[in-house]
């Protein structure tokens, strides 16, 4: 069935916090015949692309996975690559984000980073750290497990510095070790290019997070294509455990 497209007045739910796995950068780029390092760099177009189009819906935050733990497995010279596009949006991109008023900051262990890109970095951050527009948050050598292991870690430290009980564990304290505590919830997960799968992805956060799955690769996926899944989400009723008739008497 096809999406009805609203405008921005007609819809009642916009996703506070958006998450996108941009995938298909190198099937892209091999079908143009070039190179995969083409395509990350014709990926840059779509992310100021879903910049543009969070901005305009009024979605409070976007979280983009840019390198996964995993991905250091790839070919060399695609992941030196990745590094230098990194340090490209760090000291270019970043000053765009700024005069747009948006808060800039990467998640992810940056311990396996060279010193000169965890500067430039931290920098970045610092630069936009008081903005209070759009969040944009970038997952760098990001893993789901790795940010729950993190957050375990962190509740046992606390435990054994009698800062906190064994008993006064929880799912809320749990939570707010995670990297992206301070954010409103995940409400839509959109991944590019065909795959269904999350990928070790925000695994915490998306427990009742709607999914769109979109076979359009990340360099063709434009402010049009962002607006789709916004639809698309608009029209899902979000049950959280309750009813279909529970939900339609909440919002009567």
């Amino acid at each position: 069935m096809a999406t009805r497209i609203v405008s921005l007045d007609e819809r009642k739910k916009i996703p506070a916090h958006v998450a996108i796995i941009m995938d298909g950068n190198g099937r892209w780029a091999q079908a143009q015949g070039k190179g995969r390092v083409a395509g990350h760099k014709a990926g840059v177009d779509s992310v100021r692309a879903v910049v543009t189009g969070a901005r305009k819906a009024g979605v409070k935050a976007l979280t983009l996975f840019a390198f996964s733990s995993e991905n250091w497995q790839r070919p060399e010279q695609e992941v030196s690559v990745l590094m230098d596009l990194f340090m490209y949006v760090l000291t270019k991109e970043v000053k765009r984000l700024h005069k747009h008023n948006i808060r800039f900051r990467v998640i992810g262990d940056l311990s396996r980073f060279s010193n000169k890109l965890q500067k430039s970095i931290k920098k970045s951050e610092q630069l936009t750290s008081e903005n209070d527009g759009l969040v944009l948050s970038i997952a760098a050598n990001y893993g789901g497990r790795w940010d729950i292991v993190n957050a375990a870690k962190s509740l046992a430290k606390k435990v054994k510095n009698n800062e906190i009980s064994f008993d006064d564990i929880n799912e809320k304290l749990l939570h707010d070790q995670t990297c992206l505590a301070d954010l409103p919830a995940l409400d839509l997960l959109i991944r590019t290019g065909g795959d269904y799968r999350v990928s070790n992805f925000l695994l915490w956060q998306a427990a009742y997070t709607e999914f769109y799955f979109t076979d359009t690769l990340w360099p063709d996926f434009d402010e049009e294509q962002f607006d789709k899944a916004i639809n698309v989400f608009d029209q899902r009723e979000r049950r959280f455990g309750k009813t279909g008739e529970q939900v339609k008497q909440c919002e009567e």
